[in-house]
């Protein structure tokens, strides 16, 4: 479960572009706080600090503690906006936790085991139908990932959410069906090998049948010429009786 982390913030007096753009040039990022019925609060939090709690991976579910005027504030991040082109966090909504209460969040998926299945040694390639689950929990329970073993899984198997340990309390959101996580397939290079393969004996089958059909017209032709040979021999033959 995720433990509370504290996070330095510094209040930020307007909203608009330009306010943004000048935190940004400070090396701040704009930030804001808000739910529980309360007003936003409009922040600003040091971009080196963002991007180093982001590189250590689970920050959409980690629980942070904002201190702004004096007042703490225990908070978990909705929303990340980052740069198109450099990937730099630019602005972050957190929301505000009250005492009790849940969230609809989405958890990570962590695979572990991938030398022990037969499947990937033998040249397999793991599919992930999911990166995360969605569930709802309590706001201090919030698991950091799902870890999934993948040990003894064979080429073509699959994962499902049944073989998933769900922690107490967490309740997640698809409960009516054993949906699948992620599978094991045979690589595009194997694919496309025996595709080329099935291809290339249609074709021979093909081209065997259309050999088959054109044999079967020439004897056709053949028999023909063999009938029509004799009715003319027949009528000479009377010709030369009259």
């Amino acid at each position: 479960m995720s433990d509370v982390q504290p996070l330095a913030a510094e209040p930020r007096e307007r909203a608009g572009k330009g306010s943004a753009r000048a935190a940004r040039r400070r090396g701040r990022v704009p930030a804001v706080i808000y739910g529980e019925k309360q007003p936003p609060i409009l922040i600003t939090v040091g971009r080196n600090e963002l991007v180093r709690l982001i590189n250590r991976g689970a920050f959409m579910t980690n629980l942070f503690e904002i201190e702004v005027g004096g007042k703490k504030e225990q908070v978990l991040p909705r929303e990340l906006q980052v740069h198109v082109v450099s990937d730099e966090p630019i602005h972050v909504d957190f929301l505000r936790l009250g005492r009790g209460a849940t969230v609809l969040i989405e958890v990570p998926v962590h695979f572990l085991d991938e030398e022990e299945s037969p499947g990937l040694k033998g040249g397999g390639v793991l599919n992930i139908v999911r990166h995360s689950i969605e569930c709802t929990c309590p706001a201090t329970e919030i698991p950091d990932r799902f870890d999934i073993s993948l040990k003894g899984l064979e080429l073509g198997d699959s994962v499902h959410v049944a073989a998933v340990d769900i922690p107490e309390g967490v309740i997640l959101s698809i409960a009516d069906r054993d949906f699948t996580i992620a599978t094991i397939v045979a690589p595009s290079r194997l694919k496309s090998v025996e595709q080329e393969a099935e291809e290339a004996e249609a074709a021979l089958l093909e081209a065997e049948a259309a050999e088959a059909e054109e044999a079967e017209g020439a004897e056709g032709e053949a028999a023909e010429g063999e009938v029509a040979g004799e009715t003319g021999t027949d009528g000479e033959e009377k010709a030369k009786e009259d």
